[in-house]
């Protein structure tokens, strides 16, 4: 356990809820080493590290357990039809969904999206219509708005950013129009770490009618989420970012919408009743589950938020903010390094450049030190653009990540300077 005192950390995490070596030692990844030295994860953003409880519940199902769902009348079936059933209202509880018919399965948020663009999108956008992003959006928040404007003649909007990363809201706010169909935004951007302020976006968009989507992929490992106090109308997350296995994520939606929504794909469990004449679709939330789905992977996200849930998103929040300052303070030390992405409310990622050196160099060095990071666009071009740079390099933190490799990382950023000098 860390105690930084006077160099900037608060005293005692243990005593804000959570015990950082107690929850490093139920990742077993974490106690290998890279290079022969100790790994140093801060790719979180991109994906995060798994629980034993997490990879001994997908091995448990394949060893005693497996079978397809919902089809069969034999022990196996009906057994893993339960164990996938009971993650939806697992889910539904962990955001506070009204209903467990309002929670989709599906790949992860990349396909939910597309399933709300193809399907909610095809049937209530039309030519000359309008969908509102915003500058800060990853990619797969950005081309299956671009694929539906383009196939139908309608129009995709941008509201502007800052140099601090923030959205300008007052902007966004002359954006919606008459013409607005559906506002699309991420609750917290990968590349910047920005915390949009989500509450005052739907309520503006609530006022003219217009229905909401947050792109929940990296907000949702980072804090707590509450779709009904949210009151929006869409929320997108993947397992993966989640302490979950990939393969596997959520779309929530609003059952008035769901319901009236034509289904995403055909084939399987989306069906009632089928003859060469006409389908009858079955009911929410299976409509939008169509064949066999990654059932082994959705009892291992069960079993990744049952072990958030002992320790309390609130308890990782605040862990994570102390984290954020920690590093924020010691990034600030160093000569030559820029930080892209200085929003007043931000998660714990940390995305900056260093004079003269290209941030895939910088990953490349701080790799040969076990230190994991990302470096690139991170799937988020027009951000990169908006800031004039080719790419950054970023280090994201999650509940696992500690003080002590804050400082192996800003040791590693010094031999990178000497390095490139």
């Amino acid at each position: 356990m860390s105690s930084l005192g006077s160099e900037g950390l608060a005293v005692g995490f243990s005593d804000r809820g959570l015990d950082v070596d107690k929850v490093r030692a139920d990742f077993p990844i974490l106690s290998r080493t890279v290079r022969g030295k100790p790994l140093v994860y801060l790719d979180n953003a991109a994906t995060a590290q798994k629980p034993r409880s997490v990879i001994d519940a997908i091995s448990h199902f394949y060893e005693n357990d497996y079978s397809n769902i919902h089809r069969g009348v034999h022990t196996l079936s009906e057994r893993s039809t339960v164990l996938y059933e009971e993650v939806r209202e697992k889910v539904q509880k962990f955001i506070n969904a009204r209903s467990e018919k309002e929670i989709i399965f599906l790949r992860g948020t990349t396909e939910a999206i597309n399933l709300v663009a193809q399907s909610y999108g095809g049937a209530n956008v039309g030519p000359g219509d309008e969908i509102l992003i915003s500058a800060m959006e990853h990619h797969s928040n950005i081309v299956p708005w671009q694929m539906l404007c383009q196939r139908i003649g309608a129009v995709l909007k941008v509201a502007p950013i800052n140099t601090d990363g923030e959205l300008l809201l007052d902007e966004f706010a002359a954006l919606l129009s008459d013409k607005t169909r559906l506002v699309s935004i991420t609750h917290m951007s990968n590349a910047l770490g920005s915390i949009n302020p989500v509450e005052e976006i739907i309520g503006l968009a609530h006022q003219k009618g217009i229905p909401v989507l947050l792109d929940g992929a990296q907000a949702i490992p980072h804090m707590a989420v509450d779709v009904q106090k949210l009151d929006c109308d869409f929320y997108a997350f993947s397992g993966h970012k989640l302490y979950g296995p990939s393969g596997i994520g959520v779309l929530y939606g609003k059952s008035e919408l769901l319901e009236a929504m034509p289904p995403y794909q055909g084939g399987g469990d989306m069906i009632r009743r089928v003859t060469f004449e006409e389908t009858e679709y079955n009911r929410l939330p299976y409509k939008f589950e169509a064949g066999t789905p990654n059932i082994a992977d959705t009892v291992g996200l069960g079993a990744a938020l049952d072990y958030l849930c002992t320790i309390g998103m609130d308890s990782v929040a605040c862990y994570e903010q102390q984290l954020l300052d920690y590093v924020t303070q010691k990034a600030m030390e160093l000569d030559g390094l820029r930080l892209v992405g200085t929003a007043a409310n931000k998660g714990a990622i940390l995305s900056f450049v260093l004079d003269k050196v290209h941030p895939h160099d910088i990953g490349t060095v701080l790799d040969h030190y076990g230190i994991a990071i990302r470096a690139g666009h991170h799937c988020a071009m027009p951000v990169m653009d908006f800031f004039q740079v080719p790419a950054t390099a970023r280090a994201s933190f999650a509940m696992y990540n500690t003080c002590e490799e804050v400082d192996v990382l800003m040791q590693g950023l010094k031999e990178v300077i000497e390095v490139f000098g």
